[in-house]
């Protein structure tokens, strides 16, 4: 398997200063900012690229497992929220909420719910970021 590479340049102090982040395939090439990451500013953050990755790699985690057991998604749609507090003299992710809901055909919800809490701990995301209280709550959609 090969190993992904992404780069982040910042220019200047923290709170003034800007920054690009570029992925190694080239797909993402976004400026980020202090105030888009603790304020509501233009950009993207840290934090988003998280969540973005955590809800991606849960959301195929989630097909691989049912596909094991049985079943065809026709849809999983994956939210992660990434809470980034202050804490103590610093700044800290506090949490991640997954949230997802699916349509899979025959599938009933007690299965449903098994192995969607199978997907949230068999991620790769969820295993790497496992120092993070993280939750889930899953919908079947009928």
């Amino acid at each position: 398997m090969p190993t992904r590479t992404a780069d982040a340049v910042w220019n200047g102090g923290l709170v003034e200063g800007t920054g690009t982040l570029k992925t190694g395939s080239g797909a993402l090439n976004l400026p980020y900012t202090w105030k888009a990451r603790a304020e509501d500013g233009a950009g993207t953050n840290p934090e988003e690229l998280i969540a973005a990755a955590h809800a991606g790699c849960y959301s195929m985690a989630f097909s691989h497992i049912l596909g094991g057991a049985g079943f065809k998604s026709k849809t999983i749609q994956t939210t992660a929220k990434v809470a980034f507090e202050k804490q103590g003299d610093g700044f800290a992710i506090t949490k991640i909420d997954l949230v997802t809901t699916a349509e899979i055909p025959g599938i009933d919800d007690a299965t449903f719910q098994k192995l969607a809490t199978m997907a949230k701990e068999g991620c790769p995301v969820s295993k790497a970021l496992s120092a993070t209280p993280i939750s889930l709550s899953a919908t079947l959609k009928k």
